[in-house]
């Protein structure tokens, strides 16, 4: 053993108080000690801090630490005070620091008093800080997070692409050590390109987490219901639920917490103050969850998080594993929940649509990497380790059956023909179409743009109608994730062919599709799809009692059964059993003035079920609400009493029509009333007010999608549905 590897240990034992390295440590230390370039691709959770706080602390000069976060380079500051007697082993030194705070830094590292100065990048642009850095010695410049370095990365930042030269400028003969928790292939060679360091040791420890159980499951319209049920089951651990926008960490963790779930939100646009508190409330066991944007938990050391649950799927398999990564860094549990609807990815792909082609292909690419991470029925296991350019054994490799996938392997059916039939329709469409044209053509459904491009005359038109429009669409986006066809971002999703989905119609081959496709978005624009209602686990005998129960009080009062309760609050009564009519108000799509006019008869006829039945009620099940969303509905209500145009209304809240209407919807079905008479006299005459009246008097249903059938493109949808609210307000509430 030589010299350095005995001080190694020492110093290991020394500072850190463990006895021996973890992993790939020594060799990475040793290599760093020995003036090496050296690159790191280490999982979150490995220890690679240790590797360069370490080899900084025992050798002469200071370390250049390289951090993308403020938040970070405070935490492994403050921990690194925690082992020393000198304040003054470790500094930040960024743009929140004052003249005299500035000061003191400088006189630290003159004096050798400090071994590691954590900088942003922007930092060391600055010419006073690179003269200063250039009269001091250095001992290496460490890049952390060196997947910002890459545009195939999922963290990319422009000004880490500098840095090559920014060191160069600190000395000739400086080592680089470039460290990252996820980096494909792809990234690696990036990252050791762009930093000049092609030369350099390259240390890759495995990136399998076998104590982590993936997950992944539908994301339903009660998904708020779901997350607090699997947070209930976990109660007292520790957990991250991550969203992408900060409106909805806002409105979930409100959620939470009206539920008895100890939780706070965390996002860039709380106040430095506020983030700093409930970080270190939720490191210091004093609230169970984070509800958080992806600014939290780079860096954050907290080993006993015992799952992480993705409300919204995240843009990219590197961001998905690192966020997940948090989880069982002890070695102990770590489950690792994502929640998936196609319509999120959808969502983000129109947020790209704005970005310079090049950023848009590559981000599109790692979109559709997530799509079929989410929608495999392989090992997902095996899928992200792959991913990584990682072999896995899915029999006998450790943590094998730590997945849903091994644990309930889903049924497959060959769909060869039927790939077939659809390559073809996107060819002989002339490949202008989105997935839900190529849908209607294929199941034979007439809309306007069909009718505009005659296809509804062509031959092939309802080739498809063996299978019904959620087969189809499941099986586009497979064959997408196969990559025979391709979604183009600039024409908002119109499908291409591809060369591999040439040559598939030339010489197909067998295609096994996944059948438990639970994934697609529901194709019901009936009013509840803008509320939470969500028949999973409802009793179904009480669900059928109680559609007998609704069609009596419904011809009593001379109405159409959907105007007293529609299917989803029926459906959330057989789950949770109201008994009293203020629980009622707890049920999707029921307000106050709902459950008082209607509600008796149900209440009481559903607590005579449960003592018939000895049923034990699931308290837990009745989810709360924040009334978060109560200012917009009284908004929405003052402005329509003003008669203010509707179009001003949405847009003074900054909605498209579509989404302002279903605020409406929900107002009203909810059980409020809203006279939009003013408005709906503009735009149908007497005969159109009568003839729509009419329908929904004698309607079974009141889906939009039955009515334009009926009236056959009389009507616009927005006609309809407006229509549609001037009824309900007058004839249920």
């Amino acid at each position: 053993m030589s010299l350095v590897e005995i001080d190694l240990h020492k110093a290991l034992k020394h500072y850190f108080g463990f006895s021996k390295f973890k992993g790939l440590q020594e060799e990475v230390i040793n290599s760093i000690v020995y003036k090496n370039n050296t690159f790191v691709i280490m999982p979150t959770g490995g220890g690679k801090s240790l590797c360069y706080q370490l080899p900084a602390l025992v050798q002469e000069g200071t370390a250049i630490v390289v951090s993308p976060l403020i938040a970070l380079m405070k935490n492994q500051v403050d921990a690194l005070r925690g082992i020393s007697s000198e304040e003054g082993i470790a500094h930040v030194l960024n743009s929140s620091l004052n003249k005299t705070e500035i000061k003191k830094v400088k006189s630290d590292i003159v004096d050798g008093v400090t071994k590691l100065l954590y900088v942003a990048p922007e930092s060391l642009t600055k010419d006073e800080n690179i003269e200063f850095l250039r009269s001091v010695k250095i001992s290496f410049v460490a890049i952390d997070e060196a997947h910002c370095i890459s545009e195939w990365g999922h963290d990319f930042r422009p000004e880490y692409r500098n840095l090559r030269n920014i060191i160069k400028r600190l000395g000739e003969d400086i080592p680089i050590i470039g460290l990252t928790a996820t980096a494909t292939p792809k990234v690696q060679e990036d990252i050791l390109k762009n930093l000049g360091m092609s030369d350099a040791n390259t240390f890759k420890a495995s990136f399998n987490r076998p104590n982590l159980y993936y997950e992944v499951r539908p994301k339903t319209k009660n998904v708020d219901a779901d997350i607090i049920r699997f947070v209930k089951q976990n109660a007292g651990k520790s957990g991250v639920i991550y969203c992408l926008s900060r409106k909805r960490v806002e409105e979930l963790s409100q959620v939470l917490q009206v539920n008895g779930v100890s939780a706070v939100p965390y996002h860039a646009g709380l106040d430095a103050k506020t983030r700093a508190r409930h970080q270190d409330m939720f490191l210091m066991e004093e609230v169970d969850v984070v509800v958080a944007t992806i600014a939290f938990g780079m860096g954050i050391d907290k080993p006993d998080v015992r799952f992480v649950i993705h409300h919204d799927i995240p843009k990219s398999i590197e961001s998905y594993y690192q966020e997940t990564g948090r989880a069982g860094r002890d070695g102990g549990e770590g489950h690792c929940l994502a929640f998936y609807a196609y319509k999120d990815i959808e969502k983000l792909e129109k947020f790209m649509s704005g970005k310079p082609v090049a950023e848009q292909e590559i981000g599109h690419a790692l979109l559709q990497e997530m799509v079929a991470y989410a929608e495999t029925s392989m090992s997902r296991r095996k899928f992200i380790l792959h991913y990584f350019g990682e072999e896995f054994d899915h029999v006998n490799g450790e943590g094998a059956d730590m997945d849903d996938n091994v644990r309930n392997p889903k049924k497959k059916n060959e769909a060869k023909d039927d790939v077939v039939i659809l390559i073809d329709i996107v060819k002989k469409t002339k490949q202008k179409y989105k997935p839900r044209e190529i849908v209607n053509t294929l199941v034979g459904k007439v809309n306007a743009l069909i009718k505009s491009h005659r296809t509804d005359d062509q031959p092939f038109f309802g080739v498809g109608k063996h299978q019904d429009s959620k087969y189809w669409m499941a099986l586009i986006r497979q064959v997408l994730v196969a990559g025979y066809l391709r979604k183009d971002i600039e024409t908002y999703g119109v499908l291409f062919l591809t060369k591999k989905g040439e040559g598939y119609l030339e010489n197909p081959i067998s295609f096994m599709m996944t059948e438990d496709h639970t994934y697609s978005e529901e194709i019901d624009d009936s009013i509840v799809t803008a509320g939470k209602g969500s028949g999973a686990g409802a009793d179904e005998q009480l669900l059928t009692m109680l559609k007998d129960l609704r069609k009596k009080v419904a011809k009593k009062l001379g109405v159409p059964p959907f105007v007293v309760f529609q299917d989803p609050s029926l459906e959330d009564m057989a789950l949770k059993y109201p008994m009293t009519v203020e629980e009622l108000n707890a049920v999707h799509g029921v307000g106050e003035g709902k459950a008082k006019k209607y509600g008796k008869d149900f209440v009481k006829f559903i607590a005579q079920y449960v003592d018939d039945n000895d049923i034990v009620r699931p308290d837990d099940l009745v989810v709360k609400s924040t009334g978060a969303n109560s200012s917009l509905k009284l908004f929405i209500i003052q402005s329509v009493d003003r008669k203010l145009s509707l179009e001003d209304i949405a847009s003074a809240k900054g909605l498209e029509m579509n989404n302002f209407i279903k605020e409406m919807e929900q107002i009203v079905y909810s059980g409020t009333k809203l006279n939009i008479d003013y408005w709906i006299d503009d735009i149908l005459d007497e005969d159109q007010q009568e003839e729509l009246h009419d329908y929904f008097l004698e309607a079974d249903t009141d889906k939009i999608a039955v009515a334009m059938d009926e009236f056959d493109g009389d009507y616009e949808d927005e006609e309809i549905r407006l229509y549609r609210i001037k009824f309900i307000s007058e004839v249920a509430n």
